[in-house]
């Protein structure tokens, strides 16, 4: 069966660079703009894995992130944060908030493809 992704980034440029690299290596995937948007397709779907933006319209990263995983039923999907925060600590906020991955934009596909098999194989 097909890895279903979810891809929660207000960029199109960067949503489509994920979307052609998760396309072309198999992944299916599902996009949403906002963290609000986000929230309600991982919700209603229940992807494999989430790849998520901290800077969001609405409810950033962090917060979606911690909202997915206090769902008991959404809470081992992997959540990777795929951010333009790159200072010091950023990353510790980012995991803190409980993403599993922390990769920093720009990412160069095969990067973000990498990180993605560590946690779906």
């Amino acid at each position: 069966m097909t890895k279903r992704i979810l891809i929660i980034e207000d960029q199109d440029d960067n949503r489509q660079i994920m979307h052609d690299a998760l396309a072309a290596s198999g992944y299916e995937s599902l996009e949403a703009r906002t963290g609000e948007e986000g929230l309600a397709l991982a919700q209603l779907e229940k992807p494999d894995l989430i790849l998520m933006d901290i800077q969001l319209p609405g409810i950033d990263g962090y917060e979606v992130t911690r909202r997915i995983k206090r769902n008991a039923d959404l809470t081992a999907i992997p959540i990777i944060a795929v951010t333009s925060y790159a200072l010091s600590g950023d990353d510790k906020k980012a995991f803190a908030a409980g993403c599993d991955g922390y990769l920093t934009k720009p990412v160069s596909p095969r990067v973000l493809l990498a990180k993605i098999k560590e946690y779906l194989g």
